[in-house]
């Protein structure tokens, strides 16, 4: 959204009034380095390939939207914005999702896309509002003739109403939009407060919510909204899209909707195909920061060792994932930054375990109802004597982060079954936020994994790492660990 200035006057005071520079190079042409911006981008667009697309636009009419149908129209495949036109929305609602689609704009062009925008709402107050706009156009900046003669040119637009900004909230990266009557392609990745924009391949927002205030210092309610309408943010200007599609990251169901063990439901994959340790790997090193900094023979033979160790005690029995609690614990080879991740899981009486996200303890797994006594201790007879015995928390039951010190350790209800019985993890991680279901019930609520191996408590988890299932010297039972990654 952006309200048209056609001041062509530039003085000393437009200056003070904020106007920004822009640069007068280009972001392809720094000395030929890699950009980072498009280095950014690989991750997610691996990710985003296998996601299950649906399209928004039938390419001949209207279907599935509403709002200003007048305003806009289906020409030749194309989703034409026309001039006047305004807000148009999705028919549905969503929630955690990628939008990816193509647009074309004219001289100095607007439209916007509102994301979780509630039904008749203004999209960059009551949702959030990416920018479509050509910045670069002559409506939105002039040439000023500086003190010693030389021309600069000046905008009158803020950081953040330049492309692909969310709107009055977070600014973009510039350099990458193509020039006026081009087909520029974007995706939009929006799961949890987790915000991404790609632009013709370049990471050019990568934002989580939480952790900012709106940068025009005015309150933007939308922010906090967890679902709502997609909506095209006409603003009188032509504007062209197509090839509108896309991808559900909406939270899976509880449970597995997959009633075949180690067989993956739909849109998941399996990290344990029920026959053989495949995608497993030994633990190379007890401390994850040695471990990372393990390289060359030095890695090498230390995965060889922790690998004959894994293969001595980690096996497969009737299809089931077992450990008898004499090694170390299993890791993916594989590393995973944002998922979805399903875990059956099974423990004797008395036993203890843990999930590591990302190389780091861990959502913990111990028997809720051993009280650890010592050798004449009696049996807790009430629950004052219960809680005495667990000075460790046992008893608040699985699924918590237990090695957290400043956020919420424990779990919030137990729901645990009893020992020798499974139990079923649901684990969303996005960002550094863990929530945790566990036997359909929620224990954990977008709750921060701190860095364990970080003691200065500044540095915050690795982006992406190993999955590891946590040994503690006692035997461990695993199934139907299936994975479904979220772009990041």
């Amino acid at each position: 959204m952006w309200l048209r200035l056609r001041c062509r006057l530039i003085s000393i005071t437009s200056l003070i009034l904020g106007l920004v520079i822009l640069p007068m190079t280009s972001a392809f042409a720094q000395d030929q380095q890699p950009d980072p911006n498009l280095e950014a981008a690989v991750t997610a667009a691996s990710i985003l390939k296998t996601a299950e697309w649906r399209p928004l636009f039938n390419g001949t009419d209207l279907s599935g939207w509403t709002g200003d149908t007048a305003g806009y129209s289906a020409e030749n495949g194309v989703l034409v914005c026309r001039k006047g036109g305004k807000n148009l929305y999705s028919e549905k609602e969503y929630s955690d999702f990628a939008f990816t689609f193509e647009f074309k704009l004219e001289e100095s062009g607007n439209n916007g896309i509102g994301i979780r925008v509630p039904s008749g709402g203004y999209p960059s107050r009551d949702g959030m509002e990416i920018q479509i706009l050509d910045h670069d156009g002559s409506a939105y900046h002039g040439d000023a003739v500086m003190a010693n003669g030389q021309k600069q040119r000046l905008t009158w637009l803020k950081p953040w109403q330049f492309h692909g900004s969310v709107y009055g909230i977070y600014p973009a990266k510039i350099g990458y939009l193509k020039p006026v009557g081009e087909w520029n392609t974007e995706t939009i990745v929006v799961i949890e407060d987790h915000i991404m924009v790609i632009l013709n391949g370049a990471v050019i927002v990568d934002v989580f919510l939480d952790d900012v205030t709106p940068v025009d210092g005015t309150p933007h309610p939308g922010k906090d909204n967890r679902q709502g309408h997609l909506v095209l943010a006409g603003h009188d200007d032509r504007v062209e899209f197509r090839n509108l599609q896309i991808a559900d990251y909406s939270r899976p169901p509880l449970s597995p909707d997959s009633t075949a063990v180690n067989v993956a439901p739909k849109g998941f994959q399996t990290i344990f195909n029920g026959s053989d340790l495949a995608g497993w790997k030994g633990l190379a090193h007890g401390d994850a920061n040695q471990r990372r900094a393990l390289s060359g023979d030095a890695l090498v033979q230390a995965q060889i060792t922790a690998d004959a160790q894994m293969n001595s005690h980690w096996s497969v029995s009737d299809g089931v994932l077992t450990y008898d609690g004499k090694g170390d614990s299993l890791c993916t080879e594989k590393n995973y930054g944002d998922f979805d991740l399903y875990v059956d899981w099974k423990i004797p009486a008395g036993a203890d375990s843990g999930i590591y996200l990302r190389g780091t303890p861990q959502i913990q797994i111990w028997d809720p109802w051993d009280p650890r006594l010592k050798e004449g201790q009696a049996f807790p007879a009430t629950a004052e004597e219960w809680v005495g015995q667990y000075g460790n928390g046992r008893n608040l039951g699985s699924g918590g982060l237990w090695n957290n010190r400043r956020w919420r350790n424990a779990p919030t209800v137990l729901a645990d079954r009893k020992p020798e019985e499974w139990n079923t993890f649901l684990i969303r991680m996005v960002g550094e936020k863990v929530s945790i279901w566990l036997n359909d019930k929620q224990v954990v609520d977008r709750v921060k994994l701190e860095n364990y191996w970080d003691k200065t408590g500044l540095i915050p988890i690795p982006r992406a790492d190993q999955i590891e299932l946590q040994h503690h010297g006692s035997a461990l039972y695993f199934r139907n660990l299936y994975i479904r990654e979220l772009p990041y």
